[in-house]
């Protein structure tokens, strides 16, 4: 596998023509509707994006994540970009996290420091992690796939190749949002070298075999899936159309900085534990380093894309067909789905659950020590030898 030293510099023209698209857009009308009420309120746009075209500083944020070691691999054809940070421990464990939309690899910043030095934080060297973080197939400056089928299960084939390539034989899998979904398929494809998966979020595809052989729903689990439809009903638009006209939306974001920037930025908002005031949990510049990350890479139709063939293989099971590795899973008060144990106790083998006290769907950016200890304690007796 070929591996080489990544380092992210955007052109300056780049950077100048995206001042130039903001600074020329044509406001949509306003509509006589309660701030956030129809998604993205009009007027903090103006204002995100006035500070976008006049105060943020693109070099300032290339210059911090280029203190990430970043490297590009050539695994199986397909070009991946991802971040290697070797741990300070003794015995550093392997993992490789996984990122989801509208996030990228920036969301693990402070996840990372917490994982591979947790002795600074006041955490046990011991538990410290070799943290490998891929960009997704078409995300950021990981190549798209040149053909159709890289849903979660391709993925997670060139995730195993990846770290089998970096010298890693056994390793452990992290993951939210897409990521989660990555994770569990490497679970499910690689138990021969996953040693276990921890989860903050558990893909809306997943669905445990139900049936006459079955434990009959629980009145959670069904509470559970009448809750997952009425939030699709009233929240899930957005994934409807990356999954059914990903390239229509597409040819709209992937042209408009402003657009693309509403799109993200409302998910932000909406899925995160901020009490509606996303600033209370997000700078501006936290928001737009990753908005920046989509519009320079014009990754945003090539991430869509997965939510195609995510629909295309969905993660159903069969009956009496169990996940091996041990699961963990962080339940983040504001996620967007809420699963009872016993959803995910019917396909995995769940050793540890927490309801956390705080955060949302962005955990590794709103809660990082909380999500870190969660980790770290999952991981803990399965890096010794112990399931």
């Amino acid at each position: 596998m070929q591996i080489q030293p990544f380092h992210i510099a955007v052109p300056e023209h780049d950077i100048d023509d995206l001042r130039r698209r903001i600074l020329a857009t044509r406001w949509a009308p306003a509509t006589p509707s309660p701030a956030w009420q129809q998604g993205m309120d009009a007027a903090w746009l103006r204002e995100l994006a006035a500070y976008w075209a006049g105060q943020f500083d693109w070099r300032a944020a290339e210059e911090r994540l280029n203190r990430q070691p970043q490297f590009m691999a050539d695994v199986e054809g397909q070009r991946v970009h991802f971040v290697h940070r070797r741990g300070a421990g003794p015995a550093p464990y392997p993992l490789v996290v996984t990122h989801g939309w509208p996030g990228s690899f920036v969301e693990f910043e402070a996840l990372l420091e917490r994982l591979c030095d947790p002795g600074a934080f006041g955490g046990e060297p011991a538990d410290s992690f070799d943290v490998v973080v891929p960009s997704l197939p078409g995300f950021a400056f990981s190549a798209a796939p040149a053909r159709p089928g890289m849903s979660a299960f391709q993925v997670a084939d060139l995730w195993a190749s990846l770290m089998h390539g970096l010298g890693y034989p056994r390793f452990g899998a992290q993951g939210g949002d897409l990521g989660a979904g990555v994770s569990i398929a490497l679970a499910t494809r690689h138990p021969e070298v996953v040693d276990g998966i921890h989860l903050n979020f558990l893909p809306g595809s997943y669905e445990p075999a139900i049936g006459a052989t079955q434990q009959a729903l629980s009145a959670e689990e069904e509470r559970f899936l009448r809750d997952r439809n009425e939030w699709a009903a009233l929240e899930g638009g957005y994934s409807h159309l990356h999954m059914t006209k990903p390239l229509t939306l597409a040819a709209s974001l992937n042209d408009s900085p402003v657009g693309l920037a509403a799109w993200i930025a409302e998910k932000f908002r909406a899925w995160s534990d901020c009490e509606g005031d996303v600033e209370r949990v997000f700078s501006k510049d936290e928001l737009l380093t990753n908005i920046s990350l989509y519009w320079y890479t014009q990754s945003i139709g090539p991430a869509m894309q997965m939510y195609w063939e995510n629909r295309l293989q969905p993660m159903r099971f069969a009956q009496a067909e169990r996940v091996v590795p041990p699961v963990g899973f962080a339940r983040f008060p504001k996620e967007i789905s809420h699963p009872p144990r016993s959803w995910l106790e019917r396909t995995f083998n769940v050793t540890q659950w927490t309801d956390m006290p705080g955060g949302g769907h962005f955990a590794a950016m709103e809660k990082p020590d909380l999500l870190a200890a969660e980790i770290r304690s999952f991981f803990r007796p399965l890096r010794t030898g112990r399931r």
